[in-house]
Parts: structure tokens; sequence; C-alpha cells
């Protein structure tokens, strides 16, 4: 290609960068995912277009098989059915064939199901704790060793209390805000029922069990807010427990921090 699509390319791409708007949540009639965030997702997100590619070209070979099967041995062109019954040849292709597929999509699938699992040297920890039908938010790291945890309660906000611009059964009284290019370690668990806690934009989807603690790993690649819901059916108000994480700069979440502390030490 001439030097001068690339130049009309990069130019597009700088007059459009501060204007992206992000699918961080989900739209209607919306098919594919959402716009990724973590490197989880882009991972997943990969690894379903390269699953795409296999399976339209298995549709499309299986299909042209059938259709050139139903047009040369139909009994109008063969008015002697055929005595064949077997052959090793084609039965060693079809046994094969699926098996180095197979093989093709399990070692990209075991890699990143072990990449998403691994915890790196995480530089924040936080704790959530499901509830019927609520979600509770533990900060347990004291970066300035006062002793003072972060912790609240996020509950969803109703829909005659919603603002101008808010979304309907996804936003929440008490956002989590995290850094973002930080390595963050997030521990699950649950005081009644099993809940699951998902954000689809940042790949994470962790079971909340009462009595067992579970941990996933999170690494936020850009600043915004990016909505979950509970994702285990877990009573009568499942449907009202949505998750807000806004990913901000390290200077802005130090900031949000140490405000919060303030609260949480005047509420306590």
């Amino acid at each position: 290609m001439s030097t001068t699509y690339y130049i009309m390319i990069l130019f597009f791409i700088i007059l459009t960068k501060n204007n992206i708007n992000f699918c961080e949540r989900a739209e209607p009639w919306q098919i594919l995912f959402q716009d990724s965030a973590s490197p989880s997702m882009e991972g997943i997100i990969n690894l379903h277009h390269d699953l795409m590619f296999f399976l339209i070209f298995i549709a499309c070979f299986v299909l042209w098989i059938l259709t050139r099967a139903v047009v040369m041995f139909s009994a109008n062109n063969n008015k002697i059915p055929s005595s064949v019954t077997h052959g090793t040849f084609i039965e060693i292709v079809w046994t094969l064939a699926p098996t180095i597929i197979l093989l093709l999509v399990a070692i990209p699938s075991f890699a990143l199901l072990y990449s998403i699992d691994e915890i790196i040297d995480p530089s924040l920890t936080l704790k959530v704790i499901g509830h019927q039908w609520y979600w509770s938010y533990e900060y347990s790291d004291d970066f300035l060793l006062t002793d003072k945890n972060v912790s609240f309660d996020s509950y969803m906000i109703l829909e005659e209390d919603l603002e101008l611009g808010q979304l309907r059964l996804l936003e929440v009284d008490n956002k989590i805000v995290l850094p973002i290019n930080t390595q963050i370690r997030i521990i699950v668990t649950s005081a009644d029922v099993i809940h699951s806690w998902a954000v689809p934009s940042l790949g994470i989807k962790c079971d909340a069990i009462p009595g067992r603690l579970n941990q996933v790993g999170l690494y936020i690649k850009r600043p915004g807010t990016f909505y979950g819901q509970c994702s285990e059916i877990c009573g009568v108000n499942h449907a009202f427990m949505p998750i807000a994480v806004e990913g901000v700069n390290i200077e802005t979440f130090f900031k949000w921090w140490l405000n919060k502390q303030e609260i949480s030490s005047k509420e306590y």
C-alpha cells in the first residue's frame, strides 16, 4: 500500500483518539462482546475470533459434503445403490482431522486459561463480599500505615432515583474505584448464598461462595466505568445486584482513597 494510505489512517486516528466511545455496558441488540479493558478480555476476544475461523471452515466443509452427497448419490442418479460399507483411508482422515483441529484449539485455550488464573505480584487487594442482594467491598491495603481500612456497601440505584444519563439496573450508589495500569488482586466470597461477580469488559467472572475465598487477577488498561451484574441466580432480587467499576489514574485513586478513608473512620 502507498505511503499516502498510511498517512490518511494516522491522521484519522489522531483526529478521533479523543472521541472514541467504548462499549462498556450491554447495548440494545448487541451481538458481539463489550470493548475490552484488560489483557484477559483481549485474550478471550482473540480466542473467540480464532475459534470462529475453525467454526466457519468446518460448517462450510460439512455443508459442501452434505450437498455433494445429496446430489451425487440421490436415487435419480444412482438406480443401483452402492454396497460400499467402509473405507480405510477416509476413516483415518475423519479421525485425524478433528484430532488436529482440537489440538489447535486446545493449545491457545489452555494458555489463556492459565494466564487468567495467574496472580502477578499485586499492588492492591480488593475483597468482594456478596449479600442478598447487594455487594460489600473492602480495601485491605493500608498505604499510609494509619490502621484504617476502606470498606463500604454498594446498592443499586432505584429507577425513580436515577439522574439524566444514568443507566437503569446498572448504576450503584457506591462505585468501586481502581487504578489503571496496576496489578490488582480481587478476593471474592459470600455472606449467604452463591453469587457471581462478573464484569464483561474486564473479562472477570468469579463465583462468590460462602465459607470460601476465590481470587482473580485484574489489570485495567484504560480509564472508564465498567458495568457488570451478579451472574449466579441468588434469589428473588438477583437481577438487582449491579457492579460498577471506575478505572482512574493512580493520583485520582489515592485522592478518592483518602477521602473514603476519612468517611469510613467517621462512620465507625
